[in-house]
C-alpha cells in the first residue's frame, strides 16, 4: 500500500456515488420531471462531515452526470458507496482509481451484504454504519496500512455531524437529511434491518434543527425508513421534534416515509403539517392481508384500520399520500395489477409507486429464494445492474417473465390514465390539498411510462441473449 504524504497540507479525497444507467429515474435529460426523483447521496455527505480539515473533499454524485476524471486531479483516497444495483458501476470505478496506484475504499449496503465480492476489487471494505471508524480508515490510508476490512457496526447518533450540505452543487430538486435509523417492522424484503438493525434510534432533537437549518433547499426529503416509529415513546419523540422544527421557524416544506399509523393521531398529524411535511410515502406493500402475512408486516393488519379513511385523514391536513405497492409475492396471480391499482384508486393516494418482488442480499427474501433455486438472475456481478426493484429478477410462483411485466404495465396504465390524474388533481382542488403538485407528480410518473415499457422490452432482449 501507498503511504501518503502526512506532510502534505491537503490530500485530495473523492467520495463517489456511482450511477447506475439502467434505473430510469436517473435519466434527468430525458425527462425534467425526473430531476424530482434524484435524492442526494446524505451518506456520502454525513462521511464528509466526520473528515478531518486536513482532507480536500471532492463529492462526485454521478446520477447528475459522469465527470471525466482523467481531467480531474490525482486524489489520495477514493471512498465509493453502492447501492446492489450501483455495484458494477462501483467495481467499474474502483478499477479505475487501483490502476492509478490510489487505495479504494468502499463501504454501504451492497459491500456490506456482500464482502467477499466487494473485498475482490477493493483495498478496504468498511461494513455496517461507518461513522465510528471513518477516522481510523483515514488514519490508516495516510500512513499506508489500510486493513482489508472495517466494521462500523450500528453508530451511535448522539455522535453523528452533520452532513456536508454544501459540497454538493444547488442541482436538486430536495435537500436530504437523517433523522432516526432502524425500524421494527423487519419485512421479509427489506435489508434496512440486516444493515441498520430493528432498534429505533433517534438523533439529538437539537442537532436535527440546526442541520435543517443548513440546508439550501426549501424542500427536503427526511431519508429515515420510518419517521415516527410504532411505538407510543417513538411518537412522543416525534412529536417534539415537530414541535421544535416548528419552534425553529425553519420554512422549509419536507416529504418523509412513514407506516400507516401517522394516520392515528390527530395532534401527530396537525403538528407534521405545521412544522412543514407537504407528503408522506406510505408501504402499503399489497391489497391482500395474505399478501401482508407473506412478507410479514403484519402491523398494517392491526387494529382493523380502514386504510381508505387514513388517507383522507392525513390528507385533511394538506399532506399528500405516495402508495408503495409490490407485484411478485407468491400469493400474487395474473390480475393482480388491475387489483394493486384499484386498491389504491380506492385507498385515494395521491401518487402510486409499484416495484417487483426483489430479493436482495441480506434479506430473508434473498435467502428463501436462494434455497428454492427462484434467482432468476444470478450471473453476478454482471446482473447486479438489475437489481434497482424497476425488473423482475426472480421467478414468480404463479407469474411468468411476460405476466409479471404486463401485471407491472396494466398496473400503472391504469392509475396513470388521463382520466384519473385529471379525478385526483379535481379532487384535490376541491379538498384544496396540493393540486399543482398532485399534477406534477402524476405527469412524472406518467412520463416514464414509456421509457418504462421500452426498458422492459430490453431487458426481455438481453435475457434472450445471455440466457
Amino acid at each position: 500500500m501507498v503511504k501518503l504524504s502526512a506532510s502534505s497540507s491537503h490530500m485530495k479525497l473523492y467520495l463517489i456515488n456511482p450511477s447506475n444507467p439502467l434505473v430510469s429515474i436517473t435519466r434527468v435529460k430525458e425527462s425534467h420531471w425526473n430531476r424530482y426523483r434524484v435524492w442526494k447521496p446524505l451518506g456520502l455527505m454525513v462521511i464528509a462531515g466526520l473528515t478531518p480539515p486536513e482532507w480536500k473533499i471532492t463529492i462526485v454524485d454521478e446520477n447528475l452526470g459522469v465527470p471525466d476524471y482523467r481531467t480531474m486531479p490525482r486524489p489520495d483516497l477514493v471512498g465509493i458507496t453502492a447501492f446492489t444495483s450501483q455495484a458494477n458501476r462501483a467495481y467499474e470505478l474502483a478499477a479505475h482509481f487501483r490502476r492509478m496506484g490510489v487505495p479504494v475504499v468502499m463501504g454501504g449496503i451492497h459491500a456490506t451484504m456482500c464482502l467477499d465480492e466487494a473485498l475482490q476489487h477493493a483495498d478496504a471494505v468498511v461494513t455496517g454504519e461507518a461513522e465510528g471508524v471513518w477516522a481510523k480508515v483515514l488514519e490508516d490510508a495516510r500512513h499506508g496500512r489500510l486493513k482489508r476490512r472495517y466494521d462500523g457496526g450500528l453508530a451511535d447518533l448522539n455522535n453523528v455531524p452533520p452532513a456536508r450540505h454544501d459540497l454538493l452543487p444547488p442541482k436538486y430538486a430536495f435537500g436530504a437529511i437523517q433523522t432516526t435509523r432502524g425500524c421494527p417492522l423487519n419485512c421479509s424484503f427489506c435489508s434496512v434491518t440486516a444493515f441498520n438493525g430493528t432498534r429505533y434510534r433517534q438523533r439529538p432533537i437539537p442537532d436535527v434543527v440546526r442541520e435543517f437549518s443548513s440546508i439550501r433547499e426549501k424542500r427536503v426529503l427526511i431519508v429515515d425508513d420510518n419517521l415516527i416509529g410504532t411505538r407510543s415513546d417513538h411518537i412522543a419523540r416525534a412529536k417534539d421534534l415537530f414541535g421544535a422544527m416548528k419552534q425553529a421557524n425553519l420554512r422549509k416544506e419536507w416529504i418523509a416515509q412513514v407506516t400507516i399509523n401517522f394516520a392515528d393521531d390527530e395532534e401527530l398529524l396537525a403538528m407534521a403539517a405545521k412544522a412543514g411535511c407537504r407528503g408522506v410515502f406510505i408501504g402499503f406493500e399489497t391489497p391482500t392481508p395474505e399478501g401482508l402475512q407473506e412478507i410479514g408486516k403484519k402491523y398494517n393488519l392491526l387494529k382493523g384500520r380502514k386504510f381508505r379513511d387514513s388517507v383522507r385523514r392525513i390528507q385533511r391536513h394538506k399532506i399528500l399520500v405516495v402508495g408503495s405497492f409490490i407485484i411478485g409475492l407468491d400469493v400474487d396471480k395474473p390480475g393482480i395489477g388491475k387489483r394493486i391499482a384499484e386498491a389504491a384508486n380506492h385507498y385515494g393516494v395521491d401518487n402510486l409507486n409499484v416495484l417487483f418482488l426483489t430479493p436482495l442480499p441480506g434479506t430473508r427474501l434473498w435467502d428463501q429464494m436462494k434455497s428454492d433455486d427462484r434467482i432468476n438472475l444470478d450471473a453476478f456481478p454482471d446482473d447486479w445492474k438489475y437489481y434497482t426493484l424497476t425488473y423482475p429478477v426472480a421467478r414468480y410462483r404463479h407469474l411468468s417473465l411476460d405476466d409479471i411485466i404486463k401485471e407491472m404495465v396494466s398496473c400503472e396504465g391504469k392509475f396513470y390514465s388521463f382520466s384519473r390524474i385529471l379525478r385526483r388533481v379535481w379532487g384535490n382542488s376541491y379538498k384544496r390539498c396540493r393540486p399543482l403538485i398532485t399534477l406534477v407528480g402524476n405527469l412524472s410518473y406518467r412520463s416514464n411510462l414509456r421509457l418504462n415499457r421500452k426498458s422492459y422490452a430490453n431487458f426481455k432482449r438481453q435475457l434472450g441473449k445471455t440466457r
